[in-house]
């Protein structure tokens, strides 16, 4: 007889995002997110502010989850919570709000690694993806490629040696004055552009490695905008600055991606985390999975950004494919140093 599916309660609050969504197996019963505009007056993210907002919304935004799903914590089965990696601070909010509910109400603690659920979220909307695949997580904090060969297991390939891909459209985006964050600015703004007016650097484009590098592009950027404005005061051609740099960073972003999906031999290609969102970056990956025959998902709007479905959903994967029971799950759980600063493992 088959299993009923968990109903799950998930946390996530790794970073400036405060999110909490009610999942039962792949249907998201509610997925909540509460961005954080403090930081807009600073450029990027402070991890103080982020905790003290943090702080003060989860209460009001894990209600609005269980109101949203129609359900109580009397109904659900476990929570789910983000460990890492993230902001400790933002992390340690999340986690004593799951300890809490988890002593109140006497349910079980899953935790969950961030960059795992980034992962797998493009199988929350899409369960019939075959395996095996290539994942490409890009974010403001990482850009990596994964290969996928089932729900129990997956490898990394390659990371970037420097910045992340999302940290450059930040940097690019304050460089000329534009709004935090930067890649929705500089999506918007590079529609109207001439992408090949300004030629940027695609470093560690063509070796023969899963690896990138994104802070030769950043530099590029910025001496020509100093080039620029030294030659023209403050006027600057921002639709192609932005063109031309969100060009450089998608051909970077696709070449690896599909060089790793050839060699690999998948069937199946996806693209998950913030920077997943570009608009270039999902017609172009599109284009080239197309070209190969391949299947390709990007996670809906919803499922870019930082959220607590997909924390859910790897929760829930997690027991069906160990113990197929809560029995082995400790009621609390305790989150070290060590596990916020964890890197990603098999």
């Amino acid at each position: 007889m088959e299993a009923h599916p968990l109903t799950i309660l998930a946390i996530e609050t790794s970073c400036d995002d405060t999110a909490a969504a009610v999942v039962c197996g792949n249907d998201v019963l509610s997925n909540v997110v509460s961005s954080q505009d403090v930081h807009n007056l600073y450029g990027g993210i402070v991890p103080e502010l982020a905790s003290r907002e943090h702080v003060q919304g989860i209460g009001p935004i894990v209600r609005a989850a269980l109101s949203d799903a129609s359900r109580t914590m009397e109904q659900i089965d476990a929570i789910a919570v983000t460990y890492g990696p993230g902001l400790a601070g933002s992390l340690l909010v999340g986690a004593h709000m799951a300890k809490g509910l988890a002593i109140r109400y006497q349910k079980p603690v899953i935790p969950v690694h961030h960059i795992e659920a980034h992962l797998y979220s493009g199988y929350l909307e899409h369960p019939d993806l075959p395996y095996p695949s290539i994942c490409l997580v890009v974010s403001g904090g990482h850009t990596s490629i994964f290969r996928i060969d089932s729900p129990t297991s997956y490898r990394i390939l390659g990371s970037t040696r420097d910045d992340a891909a999302g940290e450059a459209f930040d940097k690019i985006a304050k460089l000329i004055g534009l709004g935090y964050p930067g890649g929705p600015h500089v999506d918007r703004l590079a529609r109207a552009g001439n992408p090949l007016r300004f030629t940027f650097p695609r470093g560690l484009r063509d070796t023969h490695d899963d690896d990138f590098s994104f802070s030769g592009l950043k530099t590029s950027v910025r001496r020509e905008v100093e080039r620029l404005r030294l030659l023209d005061g403050t006027s600057l051609p921002i639709e192609d600055i932005c063109a031309s740099a969100q060009r450089a960073i998608v051909d970077i972003l696709v070449a690896k991606t599909m060089a790793a999906a050839d060699r690999e031999g998948v069937r199946a290609v996806v693209i998950a985390g913030g920077v997943s969102a570009n608009s270039e970056l999902r017609s172009h990956m599109q284009a080239e999975a197309d070209k190969r025959s391949m299947a390709f998902v990007a996670p809906r709007m919803d499922y870019c950004v930082d959220n607590a479905a997909m924390i859910g959903f790897v929760a829930a994967l997690r027991v069906q494919r160990t113990m197929c029971t809560l029995e082995n799950f400790p009621p609390t759980f305790t989150i070290s140093p060590r596990a916020l600063r964890a890197d990603v493992t098999a």
